[in-house]
């Protein structure tokens, strides 16, 4: 595994003086973990800018395999904190999979994800694609394109496969949302059983991030959903085509967080401060002044320590633009968000967005009321300790005043039907009338078996 140690004597140490409050740490030396995505920015950069060494802070950052691996090593303490899906501390604080209470006073970025498909896929779908004047595909390109593909690989008996990171990443819950907004079935969870692929059209399973285009280029799966730079990578070796980002299946959604045990928190909560101090100043670094520092961030992520992957690669998403296939380069400037629209926030309504999601495919085996998915949220995200870091930059001239959402409840305004790929709006206030408004999904008093949904 790749380490990364900061001291006294790292040539990052900023330079002149820092206003910084320090704190009284409980714990001042950590190991923190992350996988190889572009949206782990937050914690190299806050290791780079030496935000962690203003508060005091001597990390090491290290590289996990996977995500189980991650999760496990917060838990058992030997990371102290961790890069990690959004779904993570919350399905294992309801008990899905592993049960632990974890909690996340961050939230690290918006957007960053796209479904690629194998360039056969892409053939297959491209007939049902409108084209814009210019003779390019019309974005954003809706999975009922893709239905006479799976119907064509079925026709010839054989199952249509996409990878996902894992079962409860936002990449699992996107891609559902795209299939199910075209008309494709993704599969439903039943208990005890971790595949989700029940009444499937669209067979979904777990590859890991990095392995995604290898996978692909061996035709173990047709396509997949993951986080940069695996789309980029796909077309840079000329193997796939992303077919459309999360920005155009849900403007401006929530992704990875920074998770703690609740333990952790509530023995060191001045440690707890000053980590969400250093990684609310790095996602400002990352996007201040239109993005001027992201091909500063592009140089730091492909070192192999953190990403790994060519600068020219990762830059071809991160610094404000997009390829789909080869050559169509279009306009995307916020595919990667770390600061602005509130992105660091940990809103209440994001989290009971990965729930519902998680009650819509049956990870969650019952109905649930509403009080129950806000008082989960409210015991997982802490905005509680974001404000109070915030507020500290703020009196240290660290950070603007105008940044941050004081006077928010912890809930978004509803995301419009015009943000969302199915064009069915999302108010985080009712989750219960959202699942029964979303055409595939689990409804209320419905169950899920080895033979189907039920009820």
């Amino acid at each position: 595994m790749k380490q990364i140690l900061i001291g006294l004597a790292a040539s990052t140490f900023l330079a002149g003086p820092v206003a910084a409050q320090m704190l009284e740490l409980e714990k001042s030396e950590l190991t923190l973990g992350f996988i190889k995505l572009t949206d782990m920015a937050p914690l190299a950069v806050a290791y780079e800018q030496g935000y962690f060494l203003d508060e005091g802070l001597f990390v090491t950052l290290e590289a996990q395999a996977n995500w189980k691996v991650l999760l496990d090593g917060v838990i058992d303490g030997t990371l102290d904190g961790a890069h990690m899906l959004a779904g993570q501390p919350l399905a294992a604080t309801i008990g899905y999979g592993t049960e632990a209470h974890i909690v996340t006073p961050f939230s690290m970025d918006l957007n960053g994800n796209g479904i690629t498909v194998s360039n056969e896929v892409w053939e297959m779908m491209k007939p049902s694609i409108p084209e814009n004047a210019d003779g390019m595909p019309q974005h954003p390109i809706s999975a009922a394109a893709l239905v006479p593909a799976v119907r064509e690989f079925n026709k010839n008996g054989e199952a249509f496969k996409m990878g996902m990171v894992f079962p409860v990443s936002t990449h699992n819950y996107e891609l559902r949302y795209w299939l199910a907004a075209g008309g494709l079935n993704p599969g439903f969870y039943a208990n005890g059983d971790a595949t989700g692929q029940i009444d499937a059209d669209v067979l979904l399973s777990v590859t890991p991030p990095p392995q995604m285009p290898s996978t692909l280029e061996a035709g173990t799966i047709h396509g997949y959903c993951v986080g940069e730079p695996w789309n980029q990578q796909a077309v840079f070796k000329g193997i796939g085509v992303p077919v459309i980002t999360d920005y155009e299946i849900w403007k401006n959604n929530p992704e990875k967080v920074f998770g703690i045990t609740a333990a952790f928190a509530e023995e060191n909560p001045n440690t707890t401060l000053a980590l969400t101090k250093a990684l609310i100043r790095a996602a400002i670094w990352l996007d201040e002044n239109d993005n001027a520092n992201r091909e500063e961030a592009v140089s730091i992520l492909s070192r192999s320590a953190y990403v790994g992957a060519d600068e020219e690669v990762i830059a071809a998403s991160m610094t404000g633009t997009f390829e789909y296939e080869e050559g169509d380069v279009r306009e995307v400037p916020d595919f990667n968000v770390f600061f602005r629209y509130n992105a660091t926030y940990p809103y209440y309504s994001d989290a009971i967005w990965y729930l519902t999601q998680m009650r819509r495919w049956g990870q969650i085996p019952e109905s649930k009321d509403d009080q129950w998915y806000f008082n989960t949220a409210k015991s997982v995200y802490r905005p509680d300790i974001y404000l109070q870091a915030a507020r500290m930059l703020v009196d240290e001239g660290l950070a603007p005043e105008d940044g941050f959402p004081w006077e928010t409840d912890g809930f978004k305004a509803p995301t419009p039907a015009g943000d969302i790929i199915d064009g069915i709006p999302y108010d985080g206030r009712r989750p219960g009338a959202y699942l029964e408004s979303l055409p595939i999904g689990l409804k209320t008093g419905q169950t899920v078996d080895g033979s189907g949904v039920q009820g």
